[in-house]
């Protein structure tokens, strides 16, 4: 029966995309063909964390832009790349402010262009969480949820664990990875940061284990599986994840990486996670 459920869904999803394709004007299909080479290429790299899939994303994205200025999807999608580079070690633009002000600048332009469109309140809200803006990231993604309430997306769990909801976090995952089978490595990252959050610890090993199987570069997910095992007393298997954490980025400290990146609204809840990497050996400083 859910096969044909599917079957169903995606003829009819398929039939309104050539419908809506057909609708516009010439140009604006070789945007739109830009823009789904770069949610190819945005994919990959959530999987591989290379650099050189992220790039070759921006670079779409921004022909896209050059066909269509007022294409908001790919505004969206573009500030997601700056934020991205802000987050993970790729290059100058690594804990940049300016990076960050770029990915908040485009997802704004998004949302200028299309106040009706989910994805750019979602990049909306990614941006402001890292300006601690908990609050207005949190109505960002409420607000994309109001517009098409079939809308999923894993990092509204990010925002509700930074802000101090992990339980509610763990609802939004699931859901999310319900609806999508299909979905990124990150929505177990921080399914298992929502269980740790929340002391749960056994119940953040499954999802944090299945995250580093399928992305073993994603930096976040082997810091959170050390913490998790050095909290359950196995300190020979956080120390194993702790080496993980600096085989990706050697120069990795707790208080000048993770407290710069880990934006929590709660003091308490960066002290949390912070225990848990220092019992693993993550260095302070």
């Amino acid at each position: 029966m859910a096969r044909t459920i599917v079957a169903i869904l995606a003829a009819h999803v398929n039939k309104a995309e050539i419908e809506r394709t057909l609708s516009k004007a010439p140009e604006a299909w070789q945007a739109h063909d830009y823009y789904l080479r770069a949610a190819d290429k945005r994919a990959s790299f959530l999987s591989t964390l290379k650099a050189t899939e992220l790039y070759e994303g921006r670079r779409l994205l921004e022909q896209s832009l050059a066909i269509d200025p007022n294409y908001a999807r790919a505004y969206a999608r573009l500030a997601r790349t700056h934020m991205a580079a802000y987050l993970i070690a790729l290059d100058d633009d690594y804990l940049s402010p300016l990076a960050l002000d770029r990915a908040h600048q485009l997802a704004l332009k998004a949302v200028q262009l299309d106040p009706n469109l989910p994805e750019a309140h979602a990049a909306l809200g990614l941006a402001l969480l890292r300006r601690h803006e908990h609050e207005a990231a949190i109505a960002a993604f409420e607000r994309a949820v109001a517009l098409n309430p079939n809308f999923t997306h894993w990092a509204f769990a990010e925002v509700l664990v930074l802000a101090g909801d992990p339980a509610r976090a763990i609802e939004i995952v699931e859901r999310h990875m319900r609806l999508d089978p299909f979905y990124v490595p990150l929505a177990l990252l921080w399914l298992g940061n929502a269980h740790y959050m929340l002391k749960q610890y056994p119940q953040s090993l499954l999802p944090l284990r299945e995250c580093v199987s399928r992305a073993p570069n994603l930096r976040g997910a082997h810091a959170r599986l050390a913490a998790t095992y050095a909290q359950l007393g196995n300190i020979e298997q956080a120390r194993a994840e702790a080496a993980e954490v600096l085989r990706i980025e050697p120069k990795w400290t707790i208080e000048g990486t993770e407290a710069r990146l880990s934006t929590f609204k709660r003091p308490e809840d960066a002290e949390h996670l912070f225990d848990g990497l220092r019992k693993a050996g993550l260095p302070e400083r």
